[in-house]
C-alpha cells in the first residue's frame, strides 16, 4: 500500500475536534450523483419517521455560531416531505448488510482508522503513536474498523444497538444502495433535526440541560481531551435511541456521532443556490457532516447545534462518525 497521509479538516481557521481525515492516492471518490434513492420495494417505511415537509428557516445568526463554517445567513428553504430513520444506522442493522453483502469497508482496506485516545487500551495506545498534527487525541489505530472501534480484540458485542462508527461516505453509500435507501441533504437533515421548532438552539429547544439538570444529548463534560466527567452517562457513544426525541421523533440528533449527508461542501455555495429543496455543490474535495458527537465541547466545539456544520473527505472514517437514512416520500 502507498503511504497514507492525513490531516484535520479546517474549513475555518479554529482548530477543530471534530474529525480527523484521510487522504490517499488509493481512495476512489464517488460522485454526489451516485446518492439517488434506490430500490425502495422493501424499505419498511412504519419503522422510519414521516418528515412533513414544509417551509422553514434554515441558518443561524448565533452570536457563538462558526460563521467562517458556513452557518449563515438565516434563508427561507422549502423541504418536500419525506421518511427519515428514526436512528443513526446501529451496528446490528450495518451487521446485517455487511453478512448479505460480504462488503469490506474503507477503513478494513486500509487497515486502519482514527480512535480518540482515552477509548484505546492501554496496549493499543502504546504502539499506536501516529497522530494528525496539533491534534493528539486522534490516533491512527491498525485494526480499527466499525468490528473493532478501539482496534485489534476491541468489539461490538455489547453495543449492537449503538450508531455504528468507523463507516466512510463511500460505505454508507454502499449501505444506501443495499437498502433502498439514501442519505438526506444539509436542507433534508436540518429540517428534521429541528422537529417543527423555529430557529432554536437545539433539537429541543435553546437550554443545553433541563430544570431538573437532566442532560439531553452526549456531548462531552470535564476538560477536552483528557479528562471527560461522564455527567450525562458516556465516554463514547450511547445507544442510537437515548434520550429524548424531537418533535418528529427522531433520537440523537445532536451529539454522539457526526452524520455523513449527501451534499458536497461548501461555506459559500448556499448564499446563492435555490430555496427549493437544496443541495449542495456537483462536484467538491469534501462531505458534509451534521449534528456533533461525544467530542463537542462549548469550551473547543459547539458544532452540536443544528445549524452547526463541518465536512470530511469521503474516504474517511473515525470513531465518531455514521449515517442515518432517508426516503421520499
Amino acid at each position: 500500500m502507498s503511504p497514507v497521509t492525513f490531516f484535520i479538516m479546517k474549513e475555518s481557521n479554529i482548530e477543530n475536534c471534530c474529525t480527523a481525515s484521510r487522504e490517499s492516492s488509493e481512495s476512489q471518490i464517488l460522485n454526489a450523483a451516485d446518492n439517488n434513492s434506490f430500490d425502495t420495494k422493501n424499505v419498511d417505511i412504519k419503522k422510519m419517521a414521516f418528515i412533513p415537509g414544509g417551509h422553514f428557516l434554515m441558518g443561524t445568526d448565533y452570536e457563538f455560531a462558526f460563521k467562517q463554517d458556513g452557518e449563515g445567513p438565516i434563508r427561507r428553504i422549502t423541504i418536500d416531505p419525506f421518511y427519515m430513520d428514526k436512528t443513526a444506522v446501529t451496528n446490528s442493522q450495518f451487521a446485517k448488510f455487511i453478512n448479505e453483502t460480504k462488503y469490506r469497508t474503507e477503513a478494513e482496506k486500509f487497515g486502519w482508522s482514527f480512535v480518540f485516545h482515552l477509548l484505546i487500551p492501554n496496549n493499543i495506545l502504546d504502539i499506536s503513536p501516529e497522530h494528525p498534527q496539533n491534534t493528539p487525541w486522534w490516533r491512527k489505530v491498525d485494526g480499527a474498523s466499525w468490528r473493532h472501534p478501539e482496534g485489534p480484540n476491541t468489539h461490538i458485542k455489547s453495543r449492537m444497538n449503538h450508531p455504528v462508527t468507523h463507516v466512510s461516505w463511500n460505505d454508507a453509500i454502499e449501505y444506501c444502495r443495499w437498502s433502498g435507501k439514501r442519505l438526506p441533504t444539509e436542507a433534508e437533515w436540518e429540517f428534521a433535526a429541528r422537529g417543527g421548532l423555529e430557529q432554536k438552539i437545539f433539537p429541543w429547544g435553546d437550554d443545553l440541560i433541563t430544570e431538573n439538570q437532566e442532560h439531553q444529548c452526549n456531548i462531552w463534560q470535564g476538560e477536552f481531551p483528557d479528562q471527560n466527567t461522564k455527567e450525562d452517562g458516556f465516554l463514547g457513544t450511547a445507544p442510537a435511541k437515548y434520550y429524548t426525541e424531537n418533535g418528529y421523533g427522531l433520537y440523537n440528533m445532536s451529539g454522539n456521532i457526526w452524520e455523513w449527508q449527501s451534499d458536497w461542501f461548501s461555506t459559500s455555495f448556499h448564499i446563492n443556490s435555490s430555496s427549493n429543496n437544496p443541495r449542495g455543490p456537483e462536484t467538491g474535495n469534501s462531505k458534509t457532516i451534521k449534528g456533533g458527537s461525544y467530542l463537542c465541547h462549548d469550551s473547543y466545539c459547539n458544532r452540536y447545534r443544528v445549524a452547526a456544520r463541518t465536512s470530511n473527505t469521503p474516504d474517511s472514517s473515525t470513531g465518531n462518525l455514521g449515517f442515518r437514512c432517508v426516503v421520499s416520500a
